[in-house]
């Protein structure tokens, strides 16, 4: 989708994976089939290159040190190294005087049961690195063994995040160009189904006030990371007396999945203002078109994707991932309802 945007520029993009079925391999002419860990590629690869980003923050950071010691890369690896990183995210995150869940490191049984302890049950255990879509984490419960929720776990690091007892999850895509200038997405609200995003939907259910609230928060942390490029921050909308509060889940250094509506539902997609940010153009002003409406197609949803293709203001997306398995996002759906004429 980034490839295909910049196309659409007039900017050629190649592509590295380590996977020999990226379906990003089909919309490139240039493409690097290697390991991560091949310095020699690396280095052909970013010979290449004006520019590097990437669309996924598990890259090792040993990689990015490589490309960058050659060409730009962005957003840039210090950025990488703490959003890799879930307890250096949220002491980042928390250090700005912007609001978490409680959370604790733990590195032992023994560090788990002093943090269930401390922070209080129910609660969620997540490895430090490496997890997404629910992989890596569990929820833990009032009489259970902490010894063995920490074998199930098999990490080494990982962190204990209080429960968070919300309304609503919602995100906010954002841009920041190089000048520092940033433009924000209208807030997203988000459904998940299995620890999978299911829907997203834009405008979010929220008030002025609390939209207002969440875009400055996506600013300040853009502001006090650098960041070129877009990003998400993921939310939570916990309800109190004196109105909700805003608490952050999580940041994505990189185009994200609550933002796909934008490819149909808005004037400029966070794909094109990605490009744009780290290619050095001015961001566009995004308006949305209407009602937008994200549906996941996971697993064996794609398999139904006939059923959406004469539905009016639907746009159908298959990303080309060969056989479908459970758990799997295959592609999505976004629909887009225009305002009511006056």
């Amino acid at each position: 989708m980034l490839a295909m945007a910049a196309a659409r520029l007039g900017l050629r993009c190649q592509v590295f994976s380590s996977d020999p079925d990226s379906p990003a391999f089909d919309v490139v002419q240039n493409a690097t089939c290697a390991e991560y860990a091949d310095v020699e590629a690396l280095e052909l690869f970013a010979n290449d290159c004006d520019v590097i980003t990437y669309e996924f923050e598990n890259i090792p950071a040993g990689t990015a040190m490589v490309l960058a010691a050659r060409k730009p890369v962005l957003p840039n690896l210090s950025i990488l190294q703490t959003t890799q990183d879930r307890l250096a995210e949220k002491d980042f995150v928390t250090k700005l005087g912007i609001g978490t869940a409680a959370y604790a490191d733990v590195g032992s049984a023994a560090e788990l049961r002093t943090a269930m302890t401390k922070i209080g049950l129910p609660a969620v255990i997540k490895t430090r690195r490496f997890g997404y879509d629910g992989k890596g984490q569990a929820i833990v419960r009032e009489g259970d063994d902490p010894q063995q929720v920490w074998d199930d776990l098999s990490t080494r690091s990982a962190i204990l995040e209080a429960f968070v007892p919300f309304e609503r999850e919602i995100s906010v895509i954002a841009a920041r160009g190089a000048d520092g200038h940033v433009e924000c997405f209208d807030v997203t609200e988000n459904q998940h189904r299995d620890h999978i995003l299911k829907f997203s939907t834009a405008p979010a259910d929220v008030s002025e006030a609390v939209a207002a609230q969440a875009r400055a928060i996506a600013e300040k942390i853009a502001s006090a990371l650098d960041y070129v490029g877009v990003f998400a921050v993921e939310l939570f909308v916990v309800p109190g007396e004196n109105g909700p509060t805003l608490l952050v889940n999580e940041t994505a250094p990189r185009v994200h999945n609550s933002g796909h509506w934008t490819l149909d539902g808005a004037s400029v997609s966070q794909f094109e203002q990605h490009i744009r940010a780290i290619a050095g153009w001015p961001l566009g002003k995004p308006l949305r078109h209407g009602q937008v409406t994200m549906t996941n197609l996971i697993g064996d949803d794609v398999l139904d994707y006939a059923k959406w293709l004469t539905v009016p203001g639907t746009t159908v997306h298959l990303y080309g991932k060969g056989a479908p398995r459970p758990g799997r996002k295959m592609g999505h759906v976004t629909e887009v309802t225009p305002p009511a004429a006056k």
